[in-house]
């Protein structure tokens, strides 16, 4: 059974979280990902290893965790001024970030410590809910467009796909392929 942490906006339970997460970037940063251990973080994270195993269960799902708040957005997609163009800046962004070896690493730590699917589902509603931002945007611009199932099954699915297992090649030009297939390429 996965345990995820039950956070309370400003609570203790949100401290520890930042605290555990801040000490594994940090000693990721230091020591290196294979020296990671619960003691290690929990030292300095400032709490005990039996917080960090009661609410995480062990350091994969700790990892995982981390990943799944990592590869939350920063900020929203760029308006490029049209749907194909602002799909293709978030395609292309997406697909350089998470391409990279470390955007690479974040994916597999969040499916691997994730048994009941979860934080690959909160993966999938970050860049669904990215897509969304940008088919409103092109709706309100009286832009015909398709809905966020059929970009996430066109586009991301696509690219998860070579990312993971066939990530040789990857560029921006693949993105762009992809966007195209699914809003035509037409001139913007």
């Amino acid at each position: 059974m996965s345990r995820k942490p039950m956070v309370r906006p400003g609570g203790r339970s949100a401290r520890v979280q930042a605290s555990v997460h801040a000490a594994v970037h940090e000693l990721e940063a230091e020591v290196g990902r294979e020296a990671l251990t619960v003691p290690l973080v929990a030292t300095r994270a400032g709490v005990t290893p039996s917080t960090i195993y009661r609410r995480w269960g062990d350091l994969q799902e700790l990892l995982s965790d981390v990943a799944v708040e990592r590869l939350r957005p920063e900020t929203a997609p760029e308006d490029k001024g049209s749907l194909r163009s602002d799909l293709e800046a978030w395609a292309e962004q997406f697909l350089e970030e998470m391409a990279a070896p470390t955007g690479r690493a974040y994916i597999r730590d969040a499916l691997l410590g994730d048994p009941d699917g979860s934080n690959a589902g909160q993966c999938s509603a970050y860049a669904a809910e990215q897509i969304a931002v940008i088919l409103d945007r092109a709706a309100g611009r009286a832009e015909t467009t398709p809905d966020a199932e059929t970009v996430l099954d066109r586009v991301v699915a696509p690219m998860m796909y070579r990312i993971l297992f066939r990530p040789d090649g990857l560029d921006t030009a693949y993105a762009r392929q992809l966007v195209a297939g699914l809003v035509g390429s037409t001139d913007r």
